[in-house]
């Protein structure tokens, strides 16, 4: 399938929301890119979309460095739908004027709809919405423009320009808080531009084999494999192109959790049965992490051992031309530069992570059109386990960061153990996949205790369960006492060198979910 026949591109002015628009897109079954605010009419042109999509963004379309987008856009006859400052910007741009609000609208808002037209197609005439802007559209362009909706602060709360299938509105159809918001960029994509919705991962695999087929040819690919979602789908997806041409490589750095390892040699080795090389590097990191307290040090020795580990390992396999890696979009979208902030910036956050540039291998990176979700769906496709697909998001470090303090093989195997008993009573409990992360943490301090009528000295594990949508921030999760109650008697019975456990009640911000 090519995705670029039908695709809207998400133009992004610093909005916190520009992912979430491009994933909304994407659940109406339309491919969706995210550029940035300063993308040419003439780069536009060349990727062929059916829409624009112009973000929110924290800048006031007067202020001296306020991003503006190329005015050629709205000549290139592809329709365009503003939202927020998108709207703001767009209203600017055709004359009209923009000023503070009476009072700024933020949170919940009823929209009032008096003209459905394709935008507001098969809503009611009264639907929430979510607001988040200070300023509004004061005065309308002198041109052609009809309104379509107004709150009780913005009364030109949603416009159309006719004719040249522009629209724009204040409020954000991409939160969960405009409940009827996906069926408004549903209108978008279909009623307006045209998409007729094809973007499935289903399509997504058979052109994703294709194309690594025809890229590949008959050289050698090597993978890094951590067990994680990511790794997992992208070895799942180049096997079934190309087979025994790959071969994955999995590092045991002494910071996995428990039968890990065990895990992934029988999921990946057995039962799919694709080349695996197994390295053992757990003496090495043990050796080279001993003594190391900071937590930017510990992850520098893993980075550095782990580069080490797998050339060792790579050396072992004949005529690699190929690295592949896990690879998603949000590790390659472009940071957008407003009003001064740095130029942009492409992440590196690789499965592999930290892979030298001197490597010598060509890059093949076949989940990196994806979001998380979609990962996790073409996982579905290829017949990967639920508990692979929907496992937590696990850090590259290892336990190391969820150990405070140096680590010691006697002290990772206590973690090791308090963490399996945490997330087997989690999922007992139901609560795995309702969870965005729930684990376990070391501590490196001990207080007393008593235990068969004896004072013990032992140390202390404390519970961490988060809930997100992407991981930016997070609010703890309310675990049942009952469930806090039994995961602490296990802990405290059956990890002995443990003799407290407490429970993390902190947010993101201010704290992170990770603790190191």
């Amino acid at each position: 399938m090519d995705s670029a026949m039908e695709s809207i591109v998400v133009l992004d002015f610093g909005s916190q929301y520009s992912q979430l628009i491009a994933r909304r897109i994407r659940e109406c079954h339309v491919y969706s890119r995210i550029l940035p605010w300063n993308t040419p009419a003439e780069q536009l042109r060349e990727y062929n979309p059916r829409g624009i999509i112009l973000s929110g963004g924290p800048s006031s379309v007067y202020e001296a460095n306020a991003p503006k987008c190329d005015r050629a856009i709205f000549n290139l006859g592809i329709p365009v739908l503003g939202i927020c400052y998108g709207l703001q910007l767009i209203v600017r741009t055709f004359g009209g004027k923009v000023a503070p609000g009476s009072a700024r609208e933020y949170g919940k808002a009823e929209l009032e709809i008096t003209d459905h037209g394709s935008i507001f197609a098969g809503l009611p005439d009264r639907i929430q919405v979510w607001m988040s802007h200070g300023d509004k559209v004061a005065e309308p362009p002198a041109c052609d423009v009809k309104f379509l909706a107004s709150s009780g602060n913005t009364e030109y709360c949603a416009v159309e320009f006719p004719g040249r299938n522009i629209f724009g509105i204040q409020f954000h159809p991409e939160v969960v808080h405009t409940p009827m918001g996906t069926q408004i960029l549903r209108n978008f994509c279909t009623e307006v531009c045209g998409c007729r919705g094809s973007w499935t991962m289903r399509n997504f695999i058979e052109s994703a084999v294709a194309e690594i087929r025809e890229k590949v040819g008959k050289a050698n690919v090597i993978l890094g494999l951590s067990g994680g979602v990511d790794s997992s789908v992208a070895a799942a997806l180049i096997h079934r192109a190309i087979g025994d041409q790959l071969t994955c490589i999995f590092v045991n750095n002494g910071l996995l959790r428990l039968h890990e390892a065990e895990r992934v040699k029988e999921l990946f080795g057995n039962n799919f049965r694709m080349k695996l090389v197994y390295e053992d590097a757990t003496d090495r990191f043990m050796c080279e992490l001993a003594g190391v307290n900071e937590p930017e040090a510990k992850r520098k020795v893993i980075g550095r051992e782990f580069v080490e580990a797998f050339e060792r390992a790579s050396a072992k396999i004949a005529d690699v031309e190929f690295l592949a890696q896990g690879t998603t979009y949000p590790d390659v979208i472009e940071s957008v530069p407003i009003d001064g902030n740095p130029s942009a910036m492409i992440k590196s956050h690789h499965n592999v992570g930290g892979l030298p540039k001197d490597l010598k291998f060509k890059l093949l990176e076949p989940l990196a059109k994806l979001f998380k979700d979609e990962v996790r769906e073409v996982g579905r496709e290829l017949g990967l386990p639920e508990d692979v697909v929907m496992r937590q998001p696990f850090p590259g470090p290892g336990l190391a960061v969820r150990h405070i303090g140096a680590v010691s093989v006697q002290t990772l195997n206590i973690l090791r153990e308090a963490d399996d008993i945490v997330v087997s009573e989690i999922k007992k409990a139901g609560l795995y996949y309702k969870t965005w992360q729930t684990f376990a943490v070391f501590l490196p301090i001990r207080t007393v205790g008593v235990m068969g009528d004896a004072r013990t000295y032992d140390y202390v594990i404390a519970l961490r369960s988060v809930e997100s949508s992407d991981g930016m921030t997070a609010d703890w999760v309310e675990l049942p006492y009952s469930l806090l109650k039994k995961i602490s008697n296990r802990i405290i019975n059956e990890v002995r060198g443990v003799n407290r456990v407490v429970y993390d009640i902190t947010s993101k911000p201010p704290g992170t979910i990770e603790w190191e």
